[in-house]
């Protein structure tokens, strides 16, 4: 504590304080090397590292999508509205505007995208009707129950879709005509998700019991995921040969020595379905089986006591548990069958005709005959109807089950 001099002299010695002038700064006495500086070329660097970190680590990864991943969508969209000749030394471009998406829905490539229309049956109008009774149906109930115009935009896309693809099918398979790649596709995409979940659930199930030996057979079902799509396919071109293959015995001891199914377009889908579904099943059984094992134990116990059966326990209990993981896994999937191409490409070449072309094959093979305005046309009628499929099975099973809960 400081004590103060009543003659009024300054503690520091410094002579009498004059009355009613303030007293000098400490910072007056010190000397001028311990006086605040302004900050120096390096620091203030350091400083604006600092404020723009964020922004920086950032940067290496916007830069590498911009360069593979937003750069080739834009030159891509200008190759759909265009056409393109390569010539030595360089290409010629000219604007088309919608005449590639045209050739494809509605001109000479129609056949191959869509498929051959003639009359079509009595059947195929049952399902032409049925589909639009239900289609507005399910936007008038939508309108009554709430009605936000966002929404009813999605849903009319989505509907205006649904109606056109039941059309393609009543107009094509229902009539006894061929369909294009479009169909194809949804057909790989439709029966081979189908069968692959349906299989890998029965599996994880399976292996989430209390049974001997069940580390072995989660090694053995997660093989096939390892192996590359090259090697599936040729595998299966090799077994499925009914006259050289390792199982040709087989085959003509059933009766079938001769049949060629590289010939039958339905036999060639079923074979490629069969491979592409052999390769992806792990994956959903790995997923499905990490979702099983972390469902509390407490509520199936609780309802073994209460007397309830497996179907029940599955039903009320398991499923509503693993429904989000099964829909987020039958999501990646349904995006990954949309872009098969290896797979017909090795085994069947699309062929018997376009039997077994995906779209991603059509495109591809446009490529290859350097028809790029048709091949960047392709691709994009693929982005979109996968974007509505996928978009529309998100908002009405996904967030459907969130907003009920």
């Amino acid at each position: 504590m400081t004590t103060v001099d009543p003659s009024g002299a300054d503690p520091i010695g410094a002579g009498p304080v004059a009355a009613g002038r303030p007293a000098r700064k400490a910072s007056a006495a010190l000397p001028r090397s311990f006086k605040e500086r302004p900050p120096g070329p390096g620091a203030r660097f350091s400083e604006w590292l600092d404020a723009q970190a964020k922004t920086l680590f950032i940067m290496p990864a916007v830069t590498l999508i911009l360069i593979f991943s937003v750069f080739p969508l834009v030159a891509s969209i200008v190759i759909a509205f265009g056409r393109v000749r390569l010539r030595g030394g360089g290409y010629t471009y000219r604007f088309v505007g919608l005449r590639n998406f045209e050739k494809q829905l509605f001109g000479s490539e129609q056949y191959h995208f869509l498929g051959v229309f003639t009359e079509i049956s009595v059947f195929g109008w049952m399902m032409i009707i049925g589909a639009a009774v239900f289609l507005i149906w399910w936007l008038i109930r939508y309108v009554r129950r709430k009605f936000w115009w966002l929404g009813f935009i999605g849903r009319l896309i989505t509907a205006s879709l649904a109606f056109g693809l039941v059309a393609l099918f009543a107009a094509t398979t229902a009539s006894g005509n061929q369909f294009g790649t479009l169909g194809v596709t949804l057909l790989y995409v439709g029966i081979g998700c189908l069968v692959q979940f349906s299989i890998g659930l029965g599996l994880a199930l399976l292996c989430s019991q209390p049974i001997r030996g069940k580390t072995f057979f989660r090694v053995t079902f997660f093989v096939p995921l390892m192996i590359t799509p090259i090697g599936i396919g040729y595998a299966f071109r090799m077994l499925a040969d009914t006259q050289k293959g390792p199982f040709a015995p087989a085959w003509q001891w059933v009766g079938l020595g001769d049949f060629s199914w590289a010939t039958d377009p339905w036999a060639a889908r079923s074979i490629i379905v069969l491979a592409d579904s052999w390769q992806w099943i792990p994956f959903i059984f790995v997923v499905l089986l990490a979702a099983l094992e972390n469902t509390p134990k407490d509520y199936v116990e609780a309802a073994e006591v209460d007397g309830a059966g497996g179907w029940q326990i599955f039903r009320e209990i398991t499923w509503p548990q693993i429904m989000p993981v099964a829909a987020t896994v039958m999501l990646i999937r349904v995006i990954e069958g949309f872009k098969l191409v290896d797979l017909p490409n090795i085994m069947t070449s699309g062929g018997p005709g376009i039997a077994t072309e995906s779209m991603t094959l059509h495109a591809l093979f446009a490529w290859r005959s350097l028809d790029l305005g048709q091949s960047a046309a392709i691709s994009y009628l693929l982005l979109f109807v996968t974007v509505v499929i996928c978009v529309s099975f998100f908002n009405m099973v996904v967030l459907a089950r969130a907003r009920n809960t």
